[in-house]
């Protein structure tokens, strides 16, 4: 069997998929999905820092240390300037390394008389979804580079693919930061970087509690839905820790949905 690679099919084995010994920082990682990214890459076998404006609860700390890992969390407000290089540097300072970025942080503003949506709540969502996104990976990649290895996940959401009414900056940002992860696979895949978006589909979180509790858009969801349920954050888990790990290589510039089927139907 004719294999043009540097490995051969025998060496592939199930430690590709270890995370240990890899250092990571996760936007948003201490609360939402942000805080299941962070779960799996310390069940994986990484160290976790964790920077968001929103207060440290101690709970993500428990989760990481739990599974044996290292946990920092830095308040940050990453759409500041010198924030994000801050971060990074942290990670680096505290540990040697930054192999691996999740960009989780996000906000929604809704308005529902479009004509009201002003560049106040456009320019507040872009800075965060997505210019934010591209200064955390544009001062990681400044070590990863280096290093020849990193991975980043960029986080969209069903919405890279949608329209949706009343927030244009949600689907307009969440199509942007698919488009930054495909813009700088192309740039970084050179230095054995990867860069990949998952979008989740209906997750079953507190921000969705509203939605699940209305009968009729509940039902409207689910009939949308072929697994015919809502995601639970631990779905999300296995996605995460394969796209940060040796396994997926060759992986890059991939939108990977994690939705139960929802784009399908």
């Amino acid at each position: 069997m004719e294999d043009t690679g540097m490995h051969q099919i025998n060496d592939f084995h199930m430690g590709l998929f270890s995370l240990e010994g890899k250092n990571a920082v996760v936007t948003g990682g201490n609360s939402g999905l942000g805080q299941a990214f962070s779960t799996a890459l310390a069940k994986g076998g990484a160290n976790v820092m964790a920077a968001s404006i929103v207060d440290d609860d101690g709970e993500t700390r428990k989760l990481i240390e739990e599974c044996g890992k290292e946990y920092r969390f830095i308040k940050a407000d990453i759409t500041a300037d010198g924030e994000c290089k801050r971060v990074i540097d942290e990670c680096v300072n505290t540990w040697g390394s930054i192999d691996i970025l999740i960009n989780c942080a996000g906000l929604s503003i809704n308005v529902e008389d479009v004509t009201k949506y002003t560049r106040k709540e456009w320019d507040k969502m872009v800075a965060v979804n997505l210019t934010a996104a591209f200064e955390m990976t544009h001062e990681a990649c400044k070590y990863m580079i280096p290093q020849k290895s990193g991975k980043i996940i960029n986080i969209g959401s069903l919405y890279t693919f949608l329209g949706g009414q009343w927030s244009p900056a949600y689907a307009a940002t969440k199509h942007g930061i698919a488009g930054l992860a495909k813009a700088m696979c192309d740039e970084l895949a050179q230095f054995n970087i990867q860069v990949n978006t998952i979008a989740p589909g209906y997750f079953a979180t507190k921000l969705t509690e509203k939605t699940r509790s209305d009968a009729k858009r509940n039902a409207e969801i689910l009939a949308h839905i072929p697994a015919n349920r809502w995601g639970d954050l631990y779905d999300l888990m296995g996605a995460c820790v394969f796209l940060c790990s040796s396994a997926s290589d060759y992986v890059n510039g991939h939108v990977l949905t994690v939705d139960g089927g929802f784009l399908m139907r």
